[in-house]
């Protein structure tokens, strides 16, 4: 078993599921269907077999693989997973065939729709699993296409103009970070993210570029990434996006391609450059605050109960940047604030794909029962005429509210316990943030779901069936799952979160 290239196989076997759906035009939408959730179903297959023979005790990459691949540039191909990378594998592979399975469900052109979902789903594993930028950038870039298309293609009105709004904020921040990988590239020869972080972690890069220039390549790497995730103020492609997008589109997006912006913070920007991180950290961390706060006053505001779960990601994701940037700015590398931090970041991330892409199927669920209604004002008394689907959205919910016993709980415990202990006054104003989403998910809870029946609910308002089961089902059933026992994700991720914290906080 240690042979096989079992990393490779998880990236490329998506994509041999789309090459072999793009070469059998004949298939029937049924055909097409089935055949391409098979295939997305080969990463959580593939990601199962890796965790049981994954080592949490191991600090470094596991299941490495290496070749050369263009010599004349020193560019490797070289693949490994950590335990960060293992938790977005095994996320990838829960979320993507529900969400394929949302997104195919009435579609027209199945095989086209899924030929798409599985380059996006095999590009998005290619970012985690990637240890050398060339490679890496190529998935990182190849992503926008297939989600370009799948939203523009099968998404609502403004489709069209949300596709392009994504595509041109995300091109506009990976020129900048292309730009800053060539000018490491100049000066170093290497595009190798260990070798990289080694000269990084020495304080090697700003010799070698000077104190200004290493600081426009920070920049430059940083707005790539503050594009992707996104961070305030760069997150308004965003909404339009996830609004516009079809329900399994929208649930792949939050639920792992909005994962992909943090993992870079974690894996590229800040071993590469923790001096650089260390002196920005205290203007990025107010950033990061506004999209803690800003972002769930904006969900409070919203109409559109797409749009309340899109700004609610961004609020979310927030957290995760609002940990990360308080270690950064800490003096006390490897206190346990910090140990706090970085492995809520990390939980949060996991728990959060969960919980969106749920939400994201809730709302789809209304929208299509309602023949394309989905207002805060446009539905009520759901839980008389659909009990089974009331209680499953509002496990998710208040699962995404950070109930005790679920799984959003753990990971934002654990980043307020650590940011209250690095910036106590910052941890105080994000507060809010936690108020205005109780608020605005409680008014979707009472609005929707209780009072007599109105609305989109006043007709016929059937239950789920089997197929909107089957999707629903397997979230829940994880979301209490990791709320009742997150040691399971947590001996994954508690060695390796303990050896970055010093790296990362180097003044």
């Amino acid at each position: 078993m240690n042979d096989l290239p079992l990393l490779s196989l998880l990236v490329f076997l998506p994509w041999a599921g789309a090459l072999a759906l793009a070469a059998l035009p004949g298939l029937s939408d049924r055909a097409a269907r089935g055949f391409a959730l098979a295939c997305s179903l080969t990463t959580l297959v593939l990601g199962l077999v890796v965790l049981a023979g994954f080592n949490p005790a191991v600090v470094g990459y596991q299941f490495a693989e290496q070749h050369a691949w263009i010599r004349a540039l020193h560019v490797n191909y070289r693949l490994g997973l950590d335990g960060l990378s293992l938790l977005l594998v095994l996320l990838t592979g829960i979320v993507s065939p529900l969400a394929l399975a949302a997104a195919a469900r009435g579609a027209r052109d199945v095989r086209l729709l899924g030929l798409l979902f599985l380059v996006l789903q095999g590009s998005a594993l290619g970012v985690f699993l990637a240890l050398d930028f060339f490679h890496w950038f190529i998935f990182w870039e190849l992503s926008l296409v297939p989600a370009f298309f799948l939203i523009k293609l099968w998404g609502g009105p403004g489709a069209g103009r949300a596709a392009y709004q994504f595509v041109v904020y995300t091109i506009a921040g990976s020129a900048f970070m292309l730009l800053g990988f060539a000018a490491l590239y100049a000066v170093t020869g290497t595009l190798d993210f260990s070798a990289l972080a080694k000269l990084g972690a020495a304080g090697q890069l700003a010799v070698l570029l000077g104190p200004k220039a290493v600081l426009a390549v920070f920049l430059g790497v940083f707005a790539g990434l503050a594009v992707k995730v996104p961070l305030f103020p760069f997150h308004t492609w965003l909404p339009p996006a996830y609004a516009e997008a079809p329900t399994g589109v929208s649930m792949f997006l939050t639920g792992v391609m909005s994962k992909m912006g943090v993992y870079g913070f974690l894996r590229v920007l800040w071993p590469i450059f923790p001096a650089q991180l260390h002196a920005c950290a205290g203007p990025l961390l107010w950033l990061a605050l506004g999209g803690v706060v800003l972002g769930a006053f904006a969900a409070m505001r919203q109409t559109d109960l797409k749009r309340m779960v899109a700004y609610s990601s961004v609020n979310h994701l927030s957290y995760c940047l609002l940990a990360l940037f308080a270690v950064a700015a800490g003096t006390t590398p490897g206190g346990p604030a910090a140990v706090s931090a970085l492995s809520g970041t990390v939980l949060q991330l996991f728990n959060h794909g969960l919980s969106a892409a749920a939400l994201f199927y809730g709302v789809g669920v209304l929208e299509r029962r309602s023949g394309g209604r989905r207002g805060l004002n446009d539905f009520g008394g759901v839980r008389t005429a659909a009990p089974v689907f009331a209680g499953l959205c509002g496990i998710a919910m208040f699962s995404s509210l950070g109930l005790p016993g679920l799984n959003g709980f753990v990971g934002e415990f654990l980043i307020f316990r650590g940011v209250f202990g690095l910036a106590p006054g910052t941890a105080a104003i994000a507060t809010l943030g936690l108020l205005a989403t109780a608020l605005f998910l409680l008014t979707f809870w009472q609005r929707v779901f209780h009072g007599p029946r109105a609305g989109a609910a006043a007709g016929s308002f059937p239950d789920l069936d089997r197929g909107e089961l089957l999707t629903f089902l397997p979230l829940v059933a994880l979301m209490f799952l990791f709320g009742v026992l997150p040691h399971l994700l947590t001996g994954l991720i508690n060695p390796l979160v303990t050896a970055w914290v010093t790296p990362l906080t180097l003044p």
